[in-house]
């Protein structure tokens, strides 16, 4: 996909647009949606920041032995959340690829989907930081917390 000129009304359906047709086919079949799409303040502004909020169906093929939802498909749907919440912050789609991320987890996960809330901390000419926040959605509670850089193509 070719970087598209910046919209003033790039907004979810965009989003979902991006999200089926820039990601290596292994990640589509997470079978992610975008839930919000967050370009503009609302409540304070002053602790607003871009971002959105994407889920990742419960699916047994996505477990480690036990039952619960593996470390490595929570990292890639963090990673792939946070390329959305650019998307918001930029307005727009533009290349970018990851730098770095850092992943704490807080506490497994099992027969529940899973909510990222990912939000862009700062954005500038050619790099991006970021955090996102993965909880169940059976009870909303932090499943894990994850830093990320991104470079801006």
């Amino acid at each position: 996909m070719q970087q598209e000129p910046q919209a003033a009304e790039f907004g979810i359906a965009d989003a979902r647009r991006v999200l089926g047709e820039v990601f290596a086919p292994w990640v589509m079949d997470l079978n992610l949606s975008v839930e919000r799409f967050d370009v503009t303040p609302s409540g304070d502004a002053a602790e607003w920041q871009p971002g959105a909020i994407l889920r990742l169906p419960f699916s047994e093929r996505l477990c480690r032995n036990g039952g619960t939802v593996s470390g490595q498909a929570l990292m890639a749907f963090a990673d792939t959340a946070m390329v959305i919440a650019n998307l918001a912050a930029i307005r727009g789609y533009r290349a970018m690829t990851t730098v770095d991320q850092t992943t704490h987890f807080m506490r497994a996960v099992s027969a529940s989907d899973v909510l990222a809330d990912a939000r862009v901390v700062r954005l500038g000419r050619t790099m991006s930081f970021g955090r996102v926040t993965l909880l169940s959605a059976a009870d909303n509670k932090p499943v894990a917390m994850v830093s990320s850089a991104f470079a801006m193509l």
